[in-house]
């Protein structure tokens, strides 16, 4: 099993492939294995890493006040693990933040972002800033299992297979590290970076996800080099929900690279 020892904690990924390389980072509360059809189709050309974020899957998380600062310290440190230079990043929701603030703050080592769903803040409008605090008191006071199904019956209406694999996913998490987790994530902040990221940046948006709609539209007017595309039939599991769509709106930007 690779295991990284990073930051006091250890970091679970998998490489397949040769390359260019292409690194992939999930969305809260779910793994690396939420990649397996981007992994499937690009592994033959491309060097793919997939990974877990510290306190997910099977990577660790060190007691005490989560700092959402580390998620892209770890990517860095994993790339360093690997002796990666530069790669393309792709992340969902989460993952996407992660990657994004990966080119805020360490820009030598990004190629080119593909954010997915992805949200820059958790305070976009009144509706937001109303709505999280209520929403980590829920995941204070709601058992894993029942937030897991919510989710998973949630985010399966193009693909019935999401549903098993998020609530496998959300259940793997110790309640106590999710509340940690969960905190830190909702007060990531990135809208007054958006001018800072250079590198070639795609969009993507599955066409029935209204979650992040408003916020991925101006990421495309803030970010200067980047471009938004839908993706039809796809909810916020874009990736999984239509993954022939999104793998070929992937392997397009990478052709121009």
């Amino acid at each position: 099993m690779p295991l990284f020892n990073g930051r006091e904690i250890d970091l679970y990924y998998e490489v397949q492939g040769e390359g260019a390389p292409l690194l992939f980072t999930h969305g809260a509360s779910w793994n690396h294995k939420q990649w397996q059809p981007q992994v499937d189709d690009f592994s033959p050309k491309y060097k793919t890493i997939v990974w877990d974020i510290r306190g997910h899957g099977l990577s660790s998380l060190p007691d005490g006040k989560v700092d959402s600062e580390d998620f892209s310290r770890d990517l860095v440190d994993l790339l360093d693990h690997l002796d990666i230079g530069k790669a393309t990043l792709c992340g969902l929701s989460l993952g996407g933040h992660i990657s994004l603030q990966t080119a805020v703050r360490y820009p030598e080592r990004v190629e080119s972002l593909v954010l997915i769903g992805t949200p820059f803040t958790n305070a976009f409008n009144g509706f937001e800033r109303m709505f999280v605090p209520l929403n980590r008191w829920s995941s204070y006071m709601m058992p894993m299992k029942l937030s897991g199904k919510i989710q998973g019956r949630m985010l399966s209406k193009f693909n019935k297979s999401n549903q098993a694999y998020i609530e496998e996913a959300f259940c793997s998490i110790p309640h106590s590290n999710w509340v940690r987790l969960w905190d830190a994530i909702t007060r990531m902040e990135s809208k007054h970076d958006l001018a800072k990221i250079q590198c070639p940046t795609l969009l993507l948006q599955g066409e029935h996800d209204t979650m992040i709609r408003r916020q991925q539209v101006y990421m495309q007017e803030k970010i200067s080099n980047s471009r938004l595309q839908l993706i039809k039939n796809a909810h916020h599991a874009t990736n999984l929900d239509n993954p022939l769509d999104v793998n070929e709106a992937i392997a397009a930007f990478l052709s121009l690279r």
